[in-house]
């Protein structure tokens, strides 16, 4: 999934608000060059809008203008210290900054944003399979070892609308559910799937669940990892919360280099030695690493990999 465009942060000037509200229509028409000159009419008297200077770092981006996008993503991401907008991501796909972390302001907006129209668009122009996946890889590599595809307790990191929850629902007897978005959260809810299912960030989650002595059978994150850069920790903390014959699954999106990079879609690609590297640190056993094309974007396949991982070997999942 990709940004479904700015979040509008009035500069707490009326003129101003509608210079900007004037600028995104001429853009709509394709009329570039008007609406980055009135762009840069609004942040001269509103330095600080930093909606403004974000839609002027993606004209002038759309326009050519490198040096001059740059700039005003500088400025977007100093006028908006919470990252809403995704200035730093903007800055690091231009290649002027290291890739941040997304910000949960951001990923949260995102996502509140897509919300009600997220099940439709995966399905009917994403043609999303990460959920049947999942489902097929863990089953097979579970089989490898002689054990059958049921699950006491299952955890679903970034679960979203539910669309892993129900693929796995059948062979679970408790399932639970976090995500970031409220209104993704609200979706599952109606679905009536989960056990219970919270509102809050991955990693303080995973912190708290292992506070409390909480073990899982399964910890999936479909699609999760594309928004996170370095999963060393996110692989640590899920390692701690497996039950001792606990399995963990999930997908990324991958690239032929080394290491992550930060994808033109602002989602990130994890390559497959990065991957096996952290999955051995975090104490963690590779049973089966799978390519897929686990989504398309503008109908050509996504490289992806479906990885399924243990500790049985390693203690993981014992206190």
């Amino acid at each position: 999934m990709t940004d479904t465009g700015p979040l509008f942060v009035s500069s707490g000037d009326l003129i101003s608000d509608r210079r900007y509200k004037a600028a995104v229509e001429l853009a709509g028409r394709g009329d570039f060059v008007a609406a980055a000159d009135l762009l840069t009419q609004t942040v001269e008297v509103a330095p600080g809008f930093a909606t403004a200077w974000f839609a002027l770092g993606a004209i002038r981006d759309r326009l050519g203008d490198r040096d001059g996008a740059v700039a005003a993503f500088e400025a977007a991401s100093r006028a908006d210290p919470d990252d809403y907008h995704g200035a730093r991501l903007q800055l690091a796909r231009l290649g002027a900054g290291v890739a941040p972390g997304m910000s949960e302001p951001y990923v949260r907006r995102l996502f509140d944003q897509y919300a009600a129209r997220y099940d439709a668009a995966l399905s009917e122009h994403l043609n999303y399979r990460g959920p049947a996946l999942l489902r097929d890889a863990v089953e097979s590599a579970l089989r490898r070892i002689g054990r059958a595809i049921h699950f006491s307790s299952l955890l679903d990191l970034g679960c979203g609308t539910g669309l892993a929850g129900a693929a796995f629902r059948p062979f679970v007897e408790r399932l639970v559910g976090v995500d970031l978005s409220a209104a993704m959260i609200a979706r599952a809810q109606a679905k009536t799937l989960y056990d219970r299912l919270v509102v809050g960030e991955v990693v303080d989650f995973l912190a708290d669940e292992i506070a409390n002595g909480a073990k899982y059978d399964l910890v999936l994150a479909a699609d999760v990892f594309v928004y996170v850069n370095d999963l060393a920790p996110i692989l640590i903390s899920i390692a701690r919360v497996l039950a001792p014959t606990g399995i963990v699954a999930f997908t990324v999106e991958t690239h032929c280099g080394a290491g992550i990079a930060l994808l033109p879609t602002l989602r990130f690609a994890h390559s497959e030695p990065y991957l096996r590297d952290v999955i051995a640190a975090a104490g963690l056993k590779l049973l089966a690493l799978e390519q897929a094309a686990i989504r398309t974007e503008k109908a050509a396949p996504v490289a992806g990999l479906v990885i399924v991982a243990d500790g049985r070997d390693s203690g993981a999942g014992q206190d």
